[in-house]
């Protein structure tokens, strides 16, 4: 058995590929009771099922940035693994609301790669992320900027 790798090198990312990441996560009250708390994000429409009842969407909303946050760390044995830096996040669209108790997935496509004109041991890889439910409906997506050592470069 292999044991599991923490990212790819830049050469490993081909334009154009998608990747569908294996790691999922399903948010439960306790999660998102916690990422309020933690957040200081004290909107009733994330934390009491009462004042949800007479809103859109009839029951509690997860925050968007939680939402964020797992669609990106989804994808860290993937694509991030061996960053140097995440230089940019742009492009951070909700797509759908998400709920307690549903599980978010992703799937990352490579759009570009561009070698580092300063130093040879480096490179900039460019992706788009989309996160979604167990229903197959997008709920976010997002493009980054990420800074990957070469191969055979590893200190």
């Amino acid at each position: 058995m292999e044991a599991n790798k923490m990212g790819n090198y830049f050469e490993d990312f081909v334009v154009g590929e998608v990747i569908k990441h294996c790691q999922s996560k399903t948010i439960f009250e306790s999660d998102n009771n916690l990422f309020s708390l933690l957040t200081m994000n004290h909107h009733p429409v994330h934390t009491n099922i009462d004042y949800c009842k007479d809103n859109q969407h009839g029951q509690v909303l997860v925050p968007g940035t939680l939402v964020f946050c797992l669609a990106v760390h989804l994808t860290v044995m993937d694509v991030s693994g061996k960053a140097i830096a995440n230089l940019a996040y742009e492009n951070i669209d909700h797509l759908n609301p998400t709920f307690i108790n549903d599980t978010i997935y992703s799937k990352t496509e490579v759009l570009s790669k561009t070698e580092s004109k300063s130093k040879n041991d480096r490179g900039v890889v460019y992706v788009e992320t989309v996160g979604y439910n167990q229903n197959d409906v997008d709920v976010i997506r997002f493009r980054r900027k990420i800074l990957i050592k070469k191969r055979n470069h590893e200190k």
